[in-house]
């Protein structure tokens, strides 16, 4: 053989060495993440191969070149003791990613972006959580030392000689034919194949359903691809501007002959409290039950859906009526500075003094940013808390002790007063204080008693707010920001894993009550509550008013847009149908109605597609605001 492609050999054994790796890890994702795919073929892990071997070529590129680079240089026990050390520690890395996410994905419902793996936003946090994810997760530590052990043990070696080869032309050419081949060969497999595009996170549906791309995909693939700040927000071009105007319109008037009630508003976002943890479930008391009482006086949305399957899509779509509709999260994303008119500001023009609560670390999740850039006059975090004590050790002051600090700084406003507050407790690691240890059900997951926490300190801020004068003329709305992990049944579906409670509730007003049976999400609270205040103007909406029969829910998740309409839910990858479903008939969504209700799905196709040219050309030219 010739001596130039023992180097080829060896680089050929280690990369399938790489590859078997990461199907590893595949196998180890599922296993650890089985209940979020009830069913699975053979073609998911065939399927990831590709971006497997995608993800490899470009992580190994400088690896490649340093095996195939002829030169005699490649014989020397020090090279290739320097090459062994760097393709280990190169892959060891984007393996543990792949491990990072077998935990993580567990809250997010995705593979983590390149935002989520940085952690921006969060940088307060992470010194003290990452120590008590260590513990909590010691298994994953664990299952990651064997494999990189392993991984080390098994990296093919070669037989090293200091004696120059005299290489003839022939083989000089073999070789520089060959150095060119393969470093074209792995720009080829990197792009995913010679089609059109270079492969992307949404081609992971070939190769099974919305819901199992998440297993197709590995981590350093959904890393590279959103690399860009921007995450590759395209305009689509499905309809002239004239057209697009006809098929969605976020710009909405409101009109009233009331003249406009300058009621307190309070919106209560709680941490976690999706629609799988609340209410009496079986064989288990409840775990909320002052909200599940508060729900009997308030007008609850039975179908309520988060817009995002985080955090930080939240505070957006409630406070600004913008969906989280790409792959970067708002809050984080180049159009973070984009001018906006939600409710901080809207409201600051009718009187009102705006505020933001959030018991974290400031800079948590960049809600302080976010504050500021949407208008709130003053933000509240942890380092505005006044009084010693109360830390949870991890995010912040703990549920209680901040919301009743919340309640008296609600008696100091003047009104009228709009004000937010964010809970943290019922939030990993789900730690609630020592003196309430076994008072609440421990239920079914770890934080089913960080949630009977919560709902505890919602009640005693609600027993607090009884008390004050601002509280009979007060709008409470509530919302959840997301659901949890180990959601069952239609909690586990791609749809299911959006459902969160959304209730209003005005303690002055008997007629605001009972379950509403329309779909509501969070960016209809927006404008459903200036509707309810009877405000007069134009504002800028991807919501819905509260009497809107017309409503469309709308969210983007696994790399594909999700639009719900009455009872039919719409997945959509922006050029084609990828599932359509009576979702309410059919919650686990087993029977796609694509081919059967053909005429109606392309009409709702015709709507999504106005949907996101609509918001991606305002937020990429930066119209957010009324024309």
């Amino acid at each position: 053989m010739i001596p130039y492609f023992i180097h080829v050999k060896l680089l050929g054994r280690r990369l399938l060495l790489v590859a078997a790796l990461y199907q590893i890890c595949r196998v180890l994702f599922f296993i650890l993440n089985a209940s979020s795919f009830p069913t699975i073929t053979i073609y998911e892990f065939i399927g990831g191969l590709r971006f497997d071997f995608s993800t490899i070529a470009y992580t190994n590129l400088i690896v490649i070149l340093a095996h195939v680079i002829p030169g005699n240089f490649k014989n020397y026990r020090l090279y290739q003791k320097i090459l062994k050390g760097f393709y280990f520690i190169i892959n060891a890395i984007f393996i543990t990613t792949n491990f990072v996410d077998m935990e993580y994905y567990k809250f997010t419902g995705k593979r983590s972006s390149y935002s989520l793996i940085t952690a921006k936003g969060m940088e307060n946090e992470i010194p003290g959580l990452v120590l008590s994810f260590m513990i909590e997760f010691w298994y994953i530590i664990v299952l990651l030392a064997v494999v990189l052990f392993f991984f080390w043990k098994s990296i093919p070696n070669v037989k090293q000689s200091k004696e120059q080869v005299e290489y003839s032309l022939k083989n000089i050419t073999l070789s520089t034919l060959s150095f060119i081949a393969i470093l074209g060969l792995s720009i080829l497999i990197g792009r995913g194949g010679t089609q059109r595009k270079p492969l992307r996170r949404v081609d992971a549906i070939h190769y099974g359903s919305a819901q199992t791309s998440a297993l197709i995909l590995n981590t350093p693939f959904s890393i590279i691809k959103t690399l860009s700040k921007k995450e590759d927000l395209a305009v689509p071009t499905y309809f002239t501007s004239e057209e697009l105007s006809k098929h969605f319109n976020p710009v909405k008037k409101f009109s009233s002959t009331t003249p406009f009630n300058k009621k307190n508003v309070v919106v209560l976002i709680l941490e976690s409290f999706g629609n799988e943890n609340i209410g009496k479930k079986r064989n288990h008391k409840s775990y909320t039950p002052f909200l599940d009482s508060l729900i009997t006086q308030s007008l609850f949305f039975k179908n309520g859906f988060a817009n995002g399957r985080l955090s930080i899509d939240a505070v957006p779509s409630i406070l600004s009526s913008i969906p989280s509709l790409m792959d970067n999260n708002f809050i984080q994303s180049t159009y973070a500075f984009n001018k906006i008119k939600g409710l901080p500001r809207i409201l600051k023009e009718q009187g009102y003094s705006t505020s933001f609560f959030h018991g974290a670390f400031n800079g948590s999740q960049n809600f302080d940013q976010y504050a500021k850039i949407s208008g709130f006059d003053a933000y509240y975090g942890k380092n505005e808390y006044p009084y010693e004590g109360g830390e949870d050790g991890r995010w912040g002051i703990f549920d209680e002790e901040f919301m009743q600090y919340f309640g008296e700084e609600l008696t100091n406003f003047n009104p009228p007063f709009f004000t937010t507050l964010f809970t943290i407790s019922s939030h990993n690691p789900y730690i609630i204080p020592e003196k309430y240890k076994n008072k609440f059900p421990k239920g079914t997951t770890k934080i089913h008693e960080t949630i009977g926490y919560s709902d505890y300190a919602l009640q005693k801020f609600f027993e607090f707010a009884k008390t004050q004068k601002w509280y009979d003329n007060t709008l409470f709305v509530l919302s959840a920001d997301h659901t949890s992990a180990g959601g069952k049944g239609f909690y586990n579906t791609s749809l299911g894993k959006l459902s969160i409670p959304i209730l209003f509730f005005d303690p002055s007003n008997d007629q605001l009550k009972g379950i509403s049976e329309k779909n509501f999400q969070q960016i209809d609270i927006l404008p459903s509550i200036l509707e309810y205040l009877n405000y007069q103007g134009e504002i800028l909406t991807f919501g819905n008013k509260l009497s809107d029969d017309n409503r469309m829910i709308a969210c983007y998740q696994n790399n594909a847009y999700h639009f719900v309409k009455n009872d039919y839910y719409l997945i959509f990858d922006g050029n084609k149908t990828l599932g359509y479903y009576n979702w309410k008939k059919d919650r686990n969504q087993e029977h796609d109605l694509a081919e059967v209700r053909v005429q109606e799905r392309l009409h709702f196709e015709t709507e999504a597609k106005a949907y996101i040219q609509s918001f991606n050309s305002r937020v990429v030219n930066d119209q957010l605001i009324p024309d």
